[in-house]
C-alpha cells in the first residue's frame, strides 16, 4: 500500500510553467493563452476548453444533456449505501428545536422537527456558477464550448437531514488536523464536537499530530468533550498539533480498525484531502461501516470550486499589518522601499486580497502571472519610476511567484511539496543591486510575516465559516456521506466529492475582475 505522502504527491501535479490554468464553469482544467490587450495594455486571457470527456461532440444537439448527465455522475456523494444495500436509516437525532443533547428517552429521534421544515432534503441542490457568460472574451469567462452556452450543474446541498445512518451511542469519532498551522483549525475541532454531542455521541477522540498519531505508539488519542473544546478558539494553533506526511493508506484505517473509528473528520488542504480520498477507498474496500469527511484548511484559498477556505480572511487581514509595517518604514526613509513577502505557493490569493484591501501596494507579484525584475519593462525599472515620482513604493510578492528567476532544486518536504527558493530575500538583493549599480540610494526594509499569519486566532468572519463547516461535516457523517468535504459555493454551503476538488490547486486567474481590481489599486504596468 502506498503511503499518503504518494499518493498527495500524485494528485498535485501542478501545470505547466508556460500555461496559465483557471477552473471552468465546469471544474475542467481550461488552458488559457496569452495575448496583449493593445486597448489598455493589459493581459487578455483567451480561453480554450479542454473536457476531461474528449468524446463530447459540440455538434451533437444533445451534448448538454450527455455533459449534465457526466456532470452529475462526477459530482454524486459516495453513500454507505453503495457498499450496504440493506443499511437502512433511523429518525435524526439532532434536535432543531431544543438545543440539549440527547439523552436515552429521546434515542429515537425527535419526531416534530420534521414538522419544523429545519431539515436539508437530500434532493437540495445549489448551483455551481451563477454568472451567465455571454462571450469568451468577457472578464473571467469561464466557458463549456465556444460559444459560452449555459449550462445549469447543481451540487449537493448541506446540513442536517431527517433520516440518519449512525445510532449515537455506536458512533467512534476522530479528528485530526495535517498540514501547517491556519487560524480557525481550533474552531473547526470545537464545533464538531458540539455538534456530535448534540446528536448524542459520547466517544470522541482527537488524533495528535496528524496522520503520523494513528500509528506512533508513543502518541495517545486525545479525549474530546464539550468542556475540553470550550475555549480552545480563543486560540490560534490547533489544540491537537499538525505535522506533514505519514505512514501509509493501509496503516492508517488498520488502526482505525483496530480502534474501532468509525467516523473520521479530516482537516487539511489539497493534499491531506488526497490522502483522506485513499482512507475512504480502503475503507470501501475493507466494506467497513465508516465516513471520512474533510474539512478544506488552507490560508492559501487555493481549493477548487469553493468561494474561500476558512483561515484565508484572517490571514489577509494580518497581512495588513505587515503591509502597513512596510509602508511606514519605506514612507519614513529617503528613497524607502517595503518589500513584504506573503503566503501562496501557486495561488496569489492572499498578496491580491492584501494588496487590493490596504491600498498601500505599489507592486503586487503572485505566481499566476510572469515577470521580469530587469529590462525597460521590467519590476526594478518600475521601482525606480515610483522612487522618481513618489520617493517610496511597497511591493507585495507571494512566496511561490517568480520561481523561474532563482535556482531550482529537486528537494522536497514531508507532504511531497517542491521546497521552494526565497523569492523575497531574492528580490530583495536585486533592488540593492540595481539601485547600487545606477548610483541610486535606495532603503530596502524586508518583512516575511509568513509564520505571523499561521499562528493567529480566526477572525470574526472566520470564525462563523468555521462553524458552519464543522458543524455540515457532522451532518454529512450522520447523513452517510463519506469521501467528501464540505465547502462554501455561491454563498451556500455545500458538499463536494473529494476526487473533484483535489486534481490541481485553484489559481488566480489574469482575466479575472478580482486581479484586474487589484491592478487598477496598485497601479502597475505588465512587467513582460
Amino acid at each position: 500500500m502506498e503511503s499518503l505522502s504518494s499518493a498527495i504527491g500524485r494528485n498535485l501535479v501542478p501545470p505547466a510553467k508556460n500555461i496559465v490554468v483557471s477552473t471552468g464553469i465546469t471544474g475542467y482544467p481550461v488552458h488559457v493563452r496569452m495575448r496583449r490587450n493593445h486597448q489598455c495594455s493589459r493581459i487578455q486571457c483567451v480561453h480554450v476548453t479542454e473536457s476531461k470527456d474528449s468524446s463530447i461532440d459540440f455538434s451533437d444537439p444533445d451534448w448538454k444533456i450527455k455533459f449534465q448527465k457526466d456532470f452529475e455522475t462526477r459530482f454524486n456523494l459516495p453513500h454507505l449505501t453503495d457498499t450496504f444495500d440493506d443499511l437502512q436509516p433511523i429518525p435524526s437525532t439532532f434536535c432543531l428545536k431544543s438545543r440539549t443533547p440527547v439523552n436515552e428517552i429521546l434515542a429515537d429521534g425527535y419526531p416534530s422537527d420534521a414538522k419544523r421544515n429545519g431539515y436539508i432534503n437530500n434532493n437540495d441542490r445549489v448551483l455551481l456558477k451563477v454568472i451567465h457568460y455571454s462571450s469568451p472574451t468577457s472578464a473571467g469567462a469561464e466557458c463549456i464550448d465556444p460559444d459560452c452556452t449555459w449550462v445549469e450543474q447543481w451540487i449537493h446541498r448541506a446540513g442536517p437531514r431527517e433520516k440518519i445512518y449512525f445510532k449515537p451511542e455506536e458512533v467512534n469519532a476522530a479528528i485530526v488536523t495535517c498540514g501547517g498551522l491556519c487560524p480557525g483549525l481550533n474552531d473547526v475541532i470545537r464545533q464538531i464536537v458540539i455538534t456530535l454531542e448534540m446528536y448524542g455521541v459520547k466517544n470522541i477522540v482527537g488524533i495528535p499530530f496528524g496522520y503520523r498519531g494513528f500509528t506512533d505508539k508513543s502518541i495517545k488519542g486525545m479525549p474530546l468533550t464539550r468542556r475540553v473544546v470550550q475555549n480552545i478558539h480563543l486560540s490560534g494553533g490547533s489544540l491537537l498539533g499538525v505535522s506533514r506526511g505519514g505512514p501509509s493508506t493501509k496503516e492508517i484505517v488498520d488502526s482505525m480498525e483496530e480502534r474501532g473509528f468509525n467516523m473520521l473528520f479530516v482537516l487539511g488542504g489539497n493534499g491531506t484531502h488526497a490522502g483522506a480520498n485513499a482512507i475512504h477507498t480502503e475503507v470501501i474496500k475493507r466494506r467497513m461501516k465508516a465516513v471520512v469527511v474533510g474539512v478544506p484548511k488552507t490560508i492559501d484559498n487555493d481549493i477548487l470550486l469553493m468561494d474561500k477556505t476558512f483561515g484565508f480572511d484572517s490571514a489577509v487581514e494580518e497581512a495588513q499589518r505587515a503591509i502597513n509595517s512596510a509602508y511606514i518604514e519605506a514612507h519614513s526613509a529617503y528613497h524607502g522601499v517595503g518589500l513584504v513577502k506573503l503566503m501562496g505557493r501557486s495561488s496569489g490569493f492572499i498578496a491580491m486580497h492584501a494588496s487590493l484591501s490596504s491600498g498601500q501596494v505599489d507592486i503586487c507579484l503572485i505566481p499566476e502571472v510572469p515577470f521580469r525584475l530587469h529590462g525597460p519593462n521590467g519590476v526594478l525599472s518600475h521601482l525606480k519610476f515610483l522612487l522618481d515620482t513618489k520617493g517610496s513604493a511597497v511591493i507585495c510578492v507571494a512566496e511561490g511567484a517568480g520561481q523561474n528567476l532563482l535556482e531550482k532544486t529537486n528537494a522536497r518536504d514531508a507532504s511531497g511539496n517542491a521546497v521552494l527558493g526565497d523569492i523575497g530575500v531574492h528580490i530583495q538583493q536585486e533592488i540593492k543591486k540595481y539601485f547600487k549599480e545606477i548610483g541610486m540610494p535606495a532603503d530596502v526594509k524586508y518583512i516575511d510575516p509568513t509564520y505571523m499569519l499561521r499562528a493567529i486566532r480566526a477572525n470574526a468572519s472566520d470564525g462563523i465559516l468555521c462553524t458552519i463547516l464543522g458543524q455540515n461535516a457532522v451532518h454529512g457523517a450522520f447523513a452517510g456521506y463519506s469521501g467528501i468535504t464540505v465547502g462554501i459555493c455561491n454563498n451556500h454551503y455545500v458538499y463536494f466529492p473529494i476526487p473533484e476538488v483535489i486534481s490541481y490547486p485553484k489559481f488566480v486567474d489574469p482575466n479575472s475582475r478580482m486581479w484586474h481590481r487589484c491592478l487598477t489599486s496598485t497601479g502597475q504596468p505588465d512587467f513582460i
